[in-house]
């Protein structure tokens, strides 16, 4: 059961990414964090213990403490997270937001509602060719 941390300071869209989760009886091992902080925590607590990381990190562009690009930036100076799959998640639809997610790194940039199990399938295909970018 593949593993995915995602992290969002809207208790809302992390309840409903739970629900949707259950609903559909997803093979998703899925972990929610409220901060940047709690899910760069966890990830070094993985790697401190051996653990595997997670298959795709999923973080929200604009948090209040710490955006979705600083722990994206944290991440892929870091060897030991610099191969993991990020996708950015955000209300926005602009044009910059997108650029500036793609262009710290991430590997993804999505629209919420998230979909876990689209942004699971997409796999071995390109971003652009599954209509996500």
């Amino acid at each position: 059961m593949p593993a995915v941390y995602y992290v969002d300071d809207s208790r809302d869209d992390l309840f409903y990414a739970q629900y949707v989760c259950r609903r559909a009886r997803d093979d998703i091992d899925l972990s929610c964090f409220a901060t940047s902080d709690a899910a760069f925590d966890a990830l070094h607590a993985s790697v401190a213990e051996g653990l595997a990381l997670p298959a795709l990190l999923i973080v929200d562009l604009y948090m209040p403490l710490d955006s979705g690009i600083g722990l994206i930036t944290r991440l892929r100076a870091d060897r030991r997270f610099s191969s993991m799959r990020i996708a950015v998640c955000s209300g926005s639809d602009a044009t910059a937001d997108r650029e500036r997610a793609l262009a710290c790194g991430a590997d993804l940039y999505v629209e919420k509602p998230v979909d876990l199990t689209v942004l699971m399938h997409i796999g071995s295909s390109s971003a652009e060719d599954s209509g996500l970018y």
